[in-house]
């Protein structure tokens, strides 16, 4: 493993973590917090200086730049991207990132709680990294690996592209985006800003793992507005919003299609937030399915509820208004799989074997995919996103680093002709059982 690689993805990982940059979707802005430009800046700065030419910060907060190809070729424009936040389910300020160096196979305890523990017995990948760097946070923080690993790979390996321009490549497109973990990465002009025929996002898991499936998603906002009286004054006039907001919470199916009791390629119904008062309240639901009947039906299933209740109770007046989020990135890639087939290629040669299963979650790319930017998604390392238990090797994103190299590189050869043959899954891996893979949304 190439020492000066490690060390450098280990400085910009740990820098960048140090960073808050955490989302809020609550937020009407673009990006969603001020704090991210704290990083966006500093890439900026950093891209220009490392030669990255066209360095631009759009005004919906994405950061776009030119790499120029090194070789007269046919082949289309590639973009590596990656986001700049982190998930706001879990605090990402005061990140104080640690470095198990060459782990020993033994659980890791994070110091500021020890009540966080990394077992290798509860997680069979981390047991697999025997000898490897591992970061993790101290404890009472995520890590931020999610996609800050992914920046610090893209970085990484875009220096290393315009250090030697001996390396045959066409031109290619670096792009950091926000907001992406409250599902606002991709602003409604990036794909055309991008000029990109086709993308890779570093926001994946496992070393190998180039994703061209990932969930169909919709979000849902149920708004219960009750009758509301003085409580002394209330018998047969008070109409409380709360009761009427549990009943629908509770009529849902909580033992079948929740992400607590799903798994491989169950889709669910996620609430992730409710509040307000006994005059009205709010009800924020995620839904998810791989495919579009199914998450049709999940829509159709949360406004029978919505419907019935309502039913219950004719004071009140309750609606479920469901917003369309993005859709599985397989529905257009099985259409063009050169994508998929060069990053396994390119996995191959720095002596990795790829695999392909479903992701329980979603990325920028699921988007730019339905766009018309196909957009796989590549592998990082990053491990327990959103949580105090989140680390990543940074062998994995040391390899990461070298794929995204090779892929630049196959790109130019292949050009536009059909380097590969177009096909789907090309092993029984590719058909597997879906990751279990926090949702990004």
């Amino acid at each position: 493993m190439n020492t000066a690689l490690l060390a450098e993805l280990e400085e910009r990982l740990l820098r960048y973590v140090k960073i808050d940059t955490t989302a809020d979707p609550t937020s009407s802005t673009s990006p969603s917090t001020a704090i991210q430009f704290d990083l966006l800046h500093l890439l900026v700065d950093e891209l220009k200086e490392i030669g990255v030419q066209e360095v631009t910060l759009t005004p919906y907060g994405a950061i776009l730049g030119t790499i120029p190809a090194t070789v007269e070729t046919d082949a289309p424009t590639i973009a590596l991207l990656a986001h700049v936040d982190t998930a706001p389910q879990f605090s990402g300020a005061n990140i104080k990132p640690i470095v198990h160096r060459s782990y020993n196979g033994e659980d890791i305890v994070l110091p500021d709680d020890p009540s966080q523990v990394l077992s290798p017995a509860a997680l069979p990948y981390l047991a697999q990294k025997v000898g490897d760097d591992i970061v993790t946070a101290s404890g009472t923080t995520l890590l931020g690996a999610d996609d800050k690993a992914g920046v610090a790979i893209i970085m990484a390996a875009a220096r290393r592209l315009l250090e030697n321009p001996h390396l045959p490549h066409g031109k290619l497109r670096i792009g950091f985006t926000p907001d992406e973990e409250i599902g606002r990465g991709v602003h409604a002009d990036l794909p055309g800003d991008l000029r990109a025929t086709f993308a890779y996002t570093l926001d994946g898991a496992h070393l190998g793992e180039i994703v061209y499936e990932t969930f169909s998603a919709d979000g849902a906002k149920v708004n219960v507005k009750g009758v509301s009286i003085h409580p002394g004054w209330a018998k047969d006039k008070l109409v409380n919003a709360t009761h009427l907001a549990a009943k629908i919470v509770d009529t849902l199916p909580q033992a079948t299609l929740t992400p607590e009791t799903t798994a491989d390629r169950q889709g669910f119904l996620h609430i992730v937030g409710m509040g307000g008062s006994a005059a009205e309240m709010n009800i924020d639901i995620i839904l998810r399915d791989f495919e579009r009947e199914g998450l049709a039906a999940q829509g159709e299933l949360l406004q029978k509820v919505c419907a019935a209740v309502q039913a219950g109770e004719p004071r009140a007046q309750i609606t479920c208004t469901i917003t369309p989020q993005y859709r599985n990135m397989r529905y257009w890639l099985e259409d063009d799989m050169r994508p998929v087939e060069l990053a396994r290629a390119a996995c191959r040669q720095v002596g990795i074997e790829p695999f392909s299963v479903p992701v329980r979650g979603g990325t920028d790319g699921s988007r730019l995919t339905e766009l018309g930017v196909p957009t796989p998604n590549v592998f990082t390392g990053m491990q327990e996103i959103h949580g105090p238990l989140e680390w990543v090797s940074l062998q994995d994103m040391a390899h990461a680093t070298e794929v995204c190299i090779q892929l630049v590189q196959l790109w130019a050869a292949a050009g536009s002709a059909e380097a590969t043959t177009n096909h789907g899954p090309e092993s029984p891996a590719d058909t597997g059982a879906a990751v279990d893979w926090t949702d990004a949304i």
